[in-house]
């Protein structure tokens, strides 16, 4: 038996429902479930999404049954309308839409009055006596079936509409005589032959399988293909083919047409918002032709429709459970449906609508917090572009942190902070940022780069700074000597104003209005239920007091993630740093020939040989003095590092706070640049050669990989002693004024078990010496950041030493795929049109690959420690699929920026709805 291809709907009942919607599309379900609820909608069928995946998998032809049943309902339909298609007496005219189970408008548009030919035009005159209305229904049916199944571009009709309009001074289609539309439709027909190279079809039967082939070939029309891509729509069959009896809402004064929201779509307002059209057809509300007038007029020009009208809209929203978009045609004073679906919304509307559902009882909590797509809240946290405005888009980059940004170019981080100084408001653009920049970043709006992926510095930095950033856009060419960027003719210079949006990768020229975000009572009450329905703890990435303060305001449990490297940037610490760096020596073989040395001299006071004696005392002062710089610049280092920390432990009182010991290679502390060593050396007082020299030793091929993390704690252990000895001092400091502290210390990029152990060993050493001197006890942990897949594999060695384990995605990541997230962009995206990657691995966990290696890390260390805490600190920990994932996995926690930790907690929530139990509690 062949399967039911085609589902009939009119007469107060419909072969379909809405839970059909991946046979029937969205369109097709509603239509189905509006007619079951006896609510008036015009008869008709739906062609089901099989179909369509009949159709592309038999190279473009249907099941050989379809054309029989669709058919018998064309009958049916003929049948419960008393007219008939092609009938040159009682004509029945239709409209065809597309219709997937997800909202599309990439696909294709609706063609209205499909049957109209010259007879049915005729009979039509006669049937209706409107003779006018024939004619403009011709002319629109014309324009609709040329511009959307025959690809005749629609500026061709409306050029000839405009010359007729303007030859009879009128402003409006509306005021056309019946003999203009006459001759407008010959010429119609006319652009039609010309650009299709056939007449216009007269046949009405061929006019609806062109409108339903046309339907079927829109699903894969590039528009199509990318709108899926944009908003992840997969998994579908295709598209459903919806055929309906034509409703006029152009018949005259008492016909109209409309679309209307049960509450209000911006706002989330419970008021009746919409707005609608007399004498008009559906397209001419969507294409403001005409100025529409408020749903609330409705009321005084037609009371008996308006109170129908709400009657509907209440029980669809109360039946659906949320707000519906609705369109309706008013024929001759009577009301139809044509359509009603679930209404888009801005985020600040989902919100409150969620949360007043729940007060009226329409929905549970449970329902409301799994509306809220988790990502949409960065609308409510950061500034936005009023929609009204216009913008001049000359490139797009990265998305890399969302905003939106106007300001006045500036080159470097110096001069955006003169500017800033003068209350200027800036954006930087930089090739790359590096560490260095950090003052300029911070004073700008945004910051725009030509390289760099979503997890570059530049991106990173904006993230955990709230600040909006496009990273990665290539089309820019940097000329910092003349200070001006090339973006394709364009020349922007110092000083001129240009907008960046955050959230899309847009660049644009000039200066564009933003809107300051809202927070409303609604969005407590609504993270307060997700709050109480997850079981991922969610703590933030903050390097800074403000960070974590803003990040505690947002609900952050503790810090995930402090980079104790940020800090070294900060006011009168640079010089200390740099001083450390250009007097670091060997330490290991420096202190084994003092050693050396002082044995020798030891012998040689026992001999009493003064000459020797002498000479030993002045090698040991010579091989003594750098290391007196060294350790003098760690000296100034520490009480810096150690009010940072009393600080942040402040800010942070009750909660856990992880600090990760120095991570990146030295060689970022020091300037790459010519003029900036320059100005180093001048500042230090030494020559030009000795910054370069130095610059020139730490040089590696590829630092990633090279001199870093544990590896500098290893060969220059004072280092790493300092931060620990700064860390403790802090506690202790802060635990005497009475705010409750729990110091976590983070290794990074441990690889093996005997790295972690000899460092831990010193941790462990400088803070009983500092607790001892103190005389207090502060309870700490020692850790350690998985970001190597050796790391991974061999957690459960790792893990009899460490007491928690951070995964660091972003080197687990580039160190898994062996891909720079510098360099991503020169190839990534086109990896992700070609299929080889679904998604950019840096900003989505690559669950496939990396989450292997973290499921396998967390096993493992949970085997030998099982009270291991686990959690995740990378650029990921505030990407809901990944919050989901990590959920699944058993770790105790996710740490993100601090204005991503609101979707944190959201996405935490939704994950625990959707799989309650997670592999930690199975």
């Amino acid at each position: 038996m062949s399967p039911k291809y085609v589902y009939f709907f009119g007469n107060g009942s419909a072969d379909g429902r809405a839970d059909m919607k991946h046979l029937l599309g969205g369109k097709g379900a509603n239509l189905a479930e509006m007619t079951n609820l006896g609510i008036p909608v015009p008869p008709g069928f739906t062609i089901t999404t099989e179909v369509c995946d009949a159709y592309y998998k038999n190279n473009q032809r249907y099941p050989k049954s379809l054309a029989e049943e669709m058919g018998q309902n064309l009958s049916r339909l003929e049948k419960l309308m008393g007219e008939k298609l092609g009938d040159p007496n009682n004509p029945l005219l239709v409209s065809v839409r597309s219709g997937a189970a997800a909202s599309m408008p990439g696909m294709m548009d609706t063609v209205l009055n499909l049957g109209l030919t010259p007879d049915a035009v005729n009979g039509l005159i006669k049937k209706t006596g409107n003779e006018r209305f024939v004619w403009d229904a011709y002319r629109r049916f014309i324009t609709m079936f040329g511009d959307v199944v025959m690809g005749v571009e629609r500026h061709y009709f409306e050029e000839i509409l405009d010359k007729y309009k303007k030859k009879a001074r009128v402003k409006n289609d509306t005021e056309l005589t019946t003999d203009q539309l006459k001759r407008i439709v010959e010429e119609f027909k006319a652009v039609y032959k010309k650009e299709t190279r056939e007449n216009f079809p007269n046949d009405p039967k061929v006019q609806l399988q062109k409108a339903i082939d046309a339907v079927f070939s829109s699903w894969n029309n590039p528009r199509a293909v990318k709108y899926r891509q944009l908003y992840e729509i997969k998994g579908l069959l295709g598209t459903a083919v919806n055929v309906q009896a034509m409703v006029f809402g152009n018949m005259g004064n008492h016909s109209a047409t409309g679309v209307c929201f049960t509450r209000n779509p911006s706002t989330g307002e419970n008021k009746f918002y919409g707005e609608f059209l007399t004498n008009a057809q559906g397209e001419d509300v969507v294409a403001g032709i005409r100025t529409p007038e408020p749903i609330v007029n409705l009321e005084r020009e037609m009371p008996d429709v308006y109170a129908l009208l709400v009657k509907y809209k209440n029980t669809l929203e109360k039946h659906f459970r949320d707000v519906q978009d609705i369109e309706f045609t008013i024929q001759e004073n009577r009301l139809f449906m044509l359509q009603t679906r679930n209404g888009k919304r801005t985020t600040q509307a989902a919100v409150k609508i969620a949360v007043d559902m729940v007060k009226e009882r329409l929905i549970d909590k449970k329902t409301a917090i799994s509306r809220i797509n988790p990502n949409e809240l960065d609308q409510l946290l950061h500034p936005t572009f009023d929609p009204k405005a216009k913008k001049d888009v000359v490139a797009v980059g990265l998305p890399a942190s969302p905003g939106a940004a106007t300001g006045k170019v500036v080159f470097s981080a110096e001069d955006a902070e003169k500017l800033a100084e003068k209350k200027e408001k800036v954006i930087l653009v930089r090739k790359e940022t590096s560490p260095e920049d950090i003052g300029g970043m911070h004073v700008s709006k945004g910051i725009l780069t030509t390289r760099g992926g979503m997890t570059s510095h530049a991106a990173v930095v904006a993230r955990g700074m709230g600040k909006c950033c496009v990273a990665g856009c290539g089309a820019l060419h940097v000329d910092y000597k003349s200070q001006t960027f090339m973006v394709g003719s364009k020349v922007v210079k110092k000083g001129d104003y240009i907008s960046i949006d955050g959230s899309t990768g847009e660049v644009m020229l000039g200066q564009v209005t933003t809107i300051d975000p809202r927070l409303s009572g609604d969005f407590a009450v609504l993270m307060e239920w997700a709050d109480g329905i997850r079981k991922l703890k969610v703590r933030t990435n903050a390097d800074t007091p403000a960070d974590a303060k803003k990040a505690r305001e947002l609900g952050a449990e503790g810090i995930g993630l402090c980079r104790t490297e940020h800090m070294f940037f900060g006011e009168n610490r640079i010089d200390s740093v740099r001083q450390m760096i250009l007097s670091s020596p060997d330490v290991k073989n420096l202190k084994a020939k003092i050693a050396g040395i002082e044995k020798e001299l030891a012998k040689a006071t026992n001999n009493k040989t003064n000459g020797i004696k002498k000479e030993l005392t002045r090698a040991k002062k010579e091989l003594k003095e750098p290391l007196s710089l060294y350790i003098s610049a760690l000296k100034k280092l520490l009480p810096m590092q150690r009010h940072d920390f009393e600080q942040i432990f402040t800010t942070m009182d009750g909660l856990p706070v992880t600090i990760r010991l120095l991570d990146p290679p030295l060689h970022e502390f020091l300037p790459q640049e010519e003029y900036n060593q320059k100005e180093m050396a001048k500042q230090m007082k030494i020559s030009l050669k000795e910054v370069q020299d130095k610059v020139s030793a730490l040089h590696e091929l590829n630092p990633m990989l090279g001199h870093r993390g544990c590896r500098l704690g290893v060969t220059y252990p004072e280092i790493y002693d300092m931060q620990v000895q700064a860390i403790v001092e802090a506690a202790c400091n802060v635990k005497k004024k009475g705010v409750t502290v729990y110091p976590e210390i983070m290794l990074p990029i441990i690889s093996t078990e005997q790295e972690f152990d000899i460092l831990k060993d010193d941790v462990h050493r400088i803070a009983k010496e500092v607790m001892q001197k103190k005389g207090l006890k502060v309870e700490y942990m020692v850790g350690t950041m998985i970001e190597l897949p050796r790391a991974a594999l061999i957690a459960d060695k790792i893990a009899k030493h460490a007491e928690f384990f951070s995964f660091g995605t972003n080197d687990l990541t580039q160190m898994t795929f062996g891909f720079s997230r510098d360099d991503v962009g020169s190839f990534v995206p086109d990896y992700i049109e070609k299929g080889i990657l679904e998604k950019d691995p840096f900003q989505i966990l690559d669950q496939e690959g990396v989450g292997q290696l973290v499921e396998i890390g967390i096993k493992r260390g949970r085997s030998t420690r099982p009270e291991l805490k686990v959690g995740i600190c990378g650029e990921h920990g505030g990407n809901p699929q990944t919050v989901a994932f990590c959920h699944k996995v058993g770790m105790n926690y996710v740490s993100c920026s601090p204005f991503r930790v609101p979707i944190a907690r959201l996405a935490a929530a939704q994950a625990s709805l959707q799989q309650p139990v997670s592999q930690a509690t199975v």
